[in-house]
């Protein structure tokens, strides 16, 4: 078995992310690309990339080709960095898909070249209890049956971990490849009570077509069950029952079939109280439409703002620009712009002057999600005007072909901020820089790196002792300026690595954020 350095390891150099300082490529639109190293390579495409989605410049099937060639690589030359990484990315940036392809692909290397290790990798990054039958059907068809007992291990961890009676309700789904009962079947994990093992008695006999009414060790599931046998014509009566419901673990998506009637103001009032905070987030269209009173608004949108609410949801950003756009409505407008800059905590106030560069090109214009209407161009414009908002002084520029700046006085709104910028066609970025670079402090560039290079690196008009942050959303391979002293890039939609700027500034040797 192959041995390996148990202690933390720091990264060297100066910032997260390194690259040499010659183009050893080209970007997409054909300007000089610097490449970057593995680890900062991998950071910045695993959070910046929802697995299987496509970006303007690269195919879906090229990406998830790039991140997997990465992780199996970095697997078996570090896997303590690789399994801190994809279980940051799972946590504290919030990325499902990206960290659980990355766990099962680090774990089938790990055991290959017989690195221990994998087992705690595969189990850590699983917080969601529809994400142990999710590795079965990733790894089955590309692994085939037989799973290594470290996979297999690891799988039955989380499910022990996560598998409830909610769980079951809300996740063991026959619309899934693979539910409660055949994970349990094929990972064998050991439950942790006698409640449990009920439970799991209980959905390999639902699994099985032996479902029989839940013992009493199950109140969740008999509450529920006894709503269910309520016949149609006495079931919207029991909306006066918030408490009943919420005892029975319904969600606002089993009421409405429940029901087989409207979500009316009177059933989405009884559903709310069993809402999470990202259903409510993402309903509230739906309320204003069906009339909710402005006393349950009210209620809503305090629970919207509420700072360790939006602290525990994990909501990113681009989250509260997208229900503020889909609301229409002026009720939640303060509320989401509270709860979004609950969201921005790690957004440091930087001291002295400080120029912000947004990137309002055609790329940036390319949904981030096939599940989202939000561009990378939103997700800029949100992350630009937050950080200029919280600076001492900055000067806050949209740009493309062109460029210009983009007023705003301390106080403003992040969301109505944002409805400032507009679509600027190419990426001119070397040009803004030299053009709105005046002895600033420093240079923060909210882009995709994608400039076509006719003006050289943009990172050449400012001083090398003034530091600039390149803050790439779409994670292409070669970035637009290299890497080194005074010249760092951060990724993603997490505003986490935000946090080492002023690390950077103050002389310190930053570390990855997790």
């Amino acid at each position: 078995m192959a041995k390996f350095n148990k202690t933390r390891q720091k990264t060297p150099g100066t910032g997260p992310i390194r690259g040499p300082k010659t183009a050893t490529g080209r970007t997409h639109q054909g300007g000089p690309g610097f490449e970057r190293d593995p680890k900062g390579e991998l950071f910045l495409l695993a959070v910046s990339n929802f697995c299987g989605e496509a970006s303007f410049y690269q195919a879906a099937d090229a990406r998830d080709s790039r991140y997997l060639s990465l992780v199996r690589r970095i697997a078996v030359t570090d896997p303590l960095w690789l399994e801190r990484f994809l279980i940051w990315l799972r946590t504290a940036a919030n990325m499902r898909s990206a960290a659980l392809v990355g766990a099962l692909e680090a774990a089938y290397w790990m055991v290959r070249n017989g690195i221990p290790g994998s087992r705690r990798i595969v189990a850590g990054v699983m917080r969601r209890a529809d994400e142990p039958g999710e590795a079965i059907a990733y790894w089955n068809p590309r692994y085939g049956r037989a799973m290594p007992k470290p996979v297999k291990r690891g799988i039955a961890d989380a499910a022990t971990r996560l598998y409830d009676e909610y769980a079951l309700l809300k996740y063991d789904s026959g619309r899934a490849s693979f539910r409660f009962g055949d994970v349990l079947d094929l990972t064998h994990p050991k439950s942790t009570s006698d409640a449990q093992g009920a439970l799991f008695k209980y959905a390999l006999d639902r699994r099985h077509g032996r479902e029989n009414a839940p013992p009493a060790s199950l109140p969740l599931l008999s509450a529920r069950a006894g709503l269910m046998a309520l016949p149609l014509a006495e079931r919207r009566a029991a909306l006066r029952d918030p408490d009943r419901l919420k005892a029975a673990g319904m969600t606002w998506e089993a009421l409405a079939g429940w029901l087989q009637g409207p979500m009316d103001a009177e059933a989405w009032t009884a559903a709310l109280p069993g809402m999470g905070y990202m259903a409510k987030s993402r309903n509230l269209r739906n309320l204003d439409e069906a009339g909710v009173g402005d006393d349950v608004a009210a209620r809503v949108a305090a629970e919207l703002a509420d700072p360790q609410r939006v602290a525990r949801s994990k909501q990113l950003p681009m989250r509260f620009l997208a229900a503020y756009r889909a609301t229409g409505s002026v009720r939640w407008a303060q509320a989401l712009e509270t709860a979004l800059s609950h969201s921005l905590a790690n957004v440091p106030v930087l001291k002295g002057r400080t120029l912000v560069l947004v990137d309002r090109s055609a790329s940036m214009f390319f949904a981030n999600s096939r599940s989202s209407d939000l561009s990378y161009g939103d997700i800029a414009a949100v992350f630009g005007s937050a950080l200029a908002l919280r600076a001492e002084k900055a000067d806050l520029i949209e740009f493309g072909s062109t460029s210009r700046g983009v007023g705003f006085r301390p106080g403003d709104s992040v969301l109505r901020l944002v409805d400032r910028f507009g679509n600027l066609g190419g990426t001119e970025t070397a040009q803004a820089v030299r053009r709105w670079f005046d002895r600033h402090d420093r240079v923060v560039i909210v882009t995709d790196e994608q400039t076509d290079g006719r003006d050289g690196d943009p990172t050449a008009a400012v001083p090398e002792d003034v530091p600039v942050y390149t803050w790439n959303l779409a994670g292409y391979k070669y970035g637009h300026g290299p890497s080194g002293r005074n010249r760092h890039t951060f990724g993603g939609l997490s505003d986490a690595a935000f946090a080492m700027v002023p690390l950077l500034e103050a002389g310190s040797r930053a570390d990855w954020p997790f």
